[in-house]
């Protein structure tokens, strides 16, 4: 969908028609925007095509006619699986006019539509692509720490589970951070284009900005590092805990069957065609009833009870070395 905005008084509004000092603003491209923008905008088919392909990595190219800057930002939909990923936009910076082109919604480009962006300027072209990079550097740390608080209630749930699904969400969400990582590192190599290529002419008040959003990157890049080396080696330890969670299960189920055996076993003995006490009494049904349950709470409690370690006490050190360590000035350890 191609939507045209412009600046009146500051603020973005809808536009009829992408004059000068416009933003061409394209999400969700499809082939007649596509067509569209190559016909109309004079943009090459080939490089359409890289900005719509979903492993497009970020780069600066000059044309004759354009300077285009490909970047990958972050995305939150929840019709896909990771719901967080990221995706290649086009930046298509004209002498006049700036264009941008999306296969999906990044939250980066809603904001600046939406008048959330401060100093957004579409008559500096420059400030507008450096705008566009802060703000797609604050919009992953805050979709790490969405990440992370996932991670932290999925973590709770592993502690009492012995099932895979927690460990399946979190393998979703370690996939998230690695398309964050791959994009974010992607965007720092064009950070440091920026700074060093002339394509683009920052004035000094531009470069100190530039420098202000590559740290950021570099922020987010250690962010999602750190939290995908703590998720890595989380998957490995509830790996274990589901294991001896389900140990557990099957430890009590099998005290259980121990348990059920015993009186199985008296009940069985006294169904025998042999000569047995009680046959001739009425209540045998109760005795037998009451030596069953007796037999088998004694050895519930004779497999469940607790087998503690016993405490060894403590050798005295010997005098000797008191007084070597006495000697040394340190503190005489276990002395009496």
């Amino acid at each position: 969908m191609i939507r045209i905005w412009k600046q009146q008084d500051g603020v973005l509004v809808p536009a009829e028609s992408a004059g000068p000092g416009t933003w061409v603003d394209v999400r969700w491209a499809s082939r007649e925007d596509l067509t569209v923008l190559e016909q109309d905008y004079k943009i090459l088919s080939e490089h359409l095509q890289d900005i719509v392909d979903a492993d497009e990595q970020s780069r600066l190219e000059k044309e004759d006619e354009y300077t285009l800057l490909i970047v990958r930002l972050p995305v939150h939909d929840s019709r896909y699986e990771p719901t967080f990923f990221t995706a290649p936009v086009g930046i298509v910076l004209f002498p006049d006019r700036v264009i941008t082109v999306c296969w999906a919604d990044s939250e980066v480009l809603s904001d600046m539509a939406d008048n959330r962006v401060r100093g957004l300027s579409l008559e500096n072209r420059n400030a507008f692509v450096l705008r566009l990079l802060g703000r797609a550097a604050i919009v992953y740390l805050r979709h790490l720490k969405v990440l992370n608080r996932r991670t932290g209630s999925i973590e709770r749930e592993l502690q009492k589970s012995v099932r895979n699904t927690e460990l399946v969400q979190l393998l979703t969400i370690e996939k998230s951070l690695v398309y964050f990582t791959t994009s974010l590192k992607s965007n720092e190599l064009v950070l440091e284009k920026l700074l060093k290529s002339r394509l683009i002419r920052f004035q000094e008040e531009e470069t100190e900005l530039l420098e202000d959003v590559e740290i950021d990157n570099r922020q987010a890049i250690t962010m999602a590092n750190i939290h995908s080396d703590i998720l890595s080696g989380m998957m490995d330890a509830f790996a274990s805990v589901i294991s001896n969670n389900l140990n557990i299960v099957m430890k009590r189920l099998t005290v259980i069957s121990l348990v059920l055996m015993i009186p199985t076993f008296i009940v069985s003995a006294f169904g025998m065609n042999v000569p047995l006490p009680w046959h001739d009494s009425g209540n045998a049904l109760w005795y037998i009833g009451g030596l069953c349950a007796v037999c088998a709470l004694g050895g519930a409690i004779a497999l469940t009870r607790d087998r503690r370690p016993v405490r060894r006490s403590r050798a005295p050190v010997p005098a000797t070395l008191v007084a070597q360590a006495s000697g040394l000035g340190l503190p005489p350890r276990g002395a009496e």
